[in-house]
């Protein structure tokens, strides 16, 4: 008896800080416990794990970099452009532009960084800093205005197309608006090419825009060229080109076991090609929903197409899924190919391009507005380098500043001071 009450002491003062093993304790694999499964997940995967585990592409991520670059300079040019009272802006008055511009660093640095577009000088009356856009930027501006109205036939031709893919045959101005700059047309594109050619478009309202009639000649898409090239000289069977698209996948990319007879069999995949309206694609069928995103993906390889770079943002592109019928995540619909699209995230940019039409980071075949700017790109990318010209051109604007006008050698005229205060500016 006695041991059995010194043994429930010593139950009763245990405490849980004594016990030998943490709780809950670790079942070790045994005889008796080999019933017992552990369940492992599925790897979930969807358009966030496929952007993560992409291979990259180097130059297209470079070249996205330089135009964030790029366009930034462009909303600040924008912003000088519209000020009224002189060709300059004061360095004070620009550093409130800072989130307009969607700057993170300080207003002085940034202009320093670009000599090739911004000058800096002190004012001559007021004595502060002041910033003025270069006469070479200038010239560039007005090169890419005068392309575009030449190019104003290609344009139409383009917006054609964009209206010939609708479904309804319409396309909210809205989404003609974010894609402008993509598509080559003017700011006032509403003014200068929907009313001027009132025969082929038509205004519904105050933001839709719709085709007056359809041309079925120019209802080719553009991957028809490649696919007849594809037919004559490497002498494939109809049967093998005339669904298929041209795939270049990037360098490093792995192609797992058994991705190859699934290319082959999509690429022979028949679809509603974008400028088609003869039958409705049945989802429910067999075979009907890749059918439905084959579609999808030829929609969006013409869309690139007609673009003049053959790139645009990826958030703009959903704002032509209703018009187009693609009721599918865009998105994912471009990280699954990888051979015909790629998606750049840098500089916070989402940029899809078009494969087969860049090479190094270039465009294969460049058009008049494209090389124009490509030409703004490189001004940019210049950077701090080749300076040397503005030196040289400031010391001949002093050396002109200090001669002073004499007339028959009787000194200095009255109102001699202004001239180089004009010639300054």
């Amino acid at each position: 008896m006695r041991v059995l009450d010194r043994y429930r002491l010593t139950i009763l003062q245990f405490t849980p800080f004594t016990l030998p093993f943490t709780w809950p304790q670790k079942l070790k694999f045994g005889p008796f416990n080999s019933f017992t499964q552990k369940r492992f997940k599925k790897p979930v995967i969807s358009a966030r794990t496929r952007l993560e585990d992409r291979v990259r592409d180097p130059k297209l991520d470079k070249l996205v970099t330089s135009i964030k670059k790029l366009r930034t300079i462009f909303n600040l040019l924008e912003l000088m452009l519209q000020r009224k009272r002189g060709p300059f802006v004061s360095v004070q008055l620009m550093s409130r532009w800072r989130n307009i511009v969607g700057l993170n660093i300080a207003f002085g640095g940034f202009i320093k960084k670009y000599p090739h577009v911004f000058e800096l000088f002190t004012h001559p009356i007021r004595r502060n800093l002041c910033c003025r856009i270069r006469q070479k930027v200038r010239v560039l501006i007005r090169e890419e205005e005068n392309a575009v109205k030449e190019c104003e036939l290609e344009a139409v031709c383009r917006v054609k197309k964009l209206l010939m893919m609708s479904v309804s045959g319409t396309v909210r101005l809205h989404a003609l608006r974010l894609v402008r700059t993509e598509l080559g047309l003017p700011r006032d594109f509403r003014d200068s090419i929907l009313a001027k050619y009132s025969a082929d478009f038509r205004l519904i309202g105050l933001e839709v825009v719709g085709l007056v009639c359809r041309d079925e000649n120019s209802g080719v898409a553009q991957v028809e060229t490649w696919r007849e090239k594809e037919y004559r000289e490497k002498w494939l069977s109809e049967f093998e080109t005339k669904y298929a698209f041209p795939i270049n996948f990037p360098t490093g990319f792995k192609i797992e076991a058994g991705v190859r007879d699934k290319l082959k069999n999509w690429q022979r995949l028949p679809y509603l090609k974008p400028y088609e309206r003869k039958e409705v694609v049945r989802v429910r069928t067999c075979g009907g929903m890749e059918r439905f995103k084959k579609r999808a993906v030829g929609i969006l390889h013409e869309l690139l197409s007609l673009t003049v770079e053959k790139m645009v943002e990826v958030d703009r592109l959903a704002h032509f899924r209703r018009d187009f019928a693609m009721e599918v995540n865009v998105r994912e619909l471009l990280l699954e190919h990888p051979g015909i699209f790629y998606i750049s995230t840098k500089g916070n940019l989402q940029m899809v391009f078009l494969r087969e039409a860049y090479c190094k980071g270039y465009l294969i075949e460049p058009n008049p507005i494209y090389v124009v700017r490509r030409k703004m790109l490189d001004l940019v990318l210049q950077g701090c380098r080749s300076t040397g010209e503005f030196v040289a051109e400031k010391e001949v604007k002093e050396a002109n500043d200090s001669l002073v006008c004499r007339a028959d050698g009787e000194g200095e005229r009255d109102g001699d001071w202004v001239i180089p205060i004009v010639e300054s500016l």
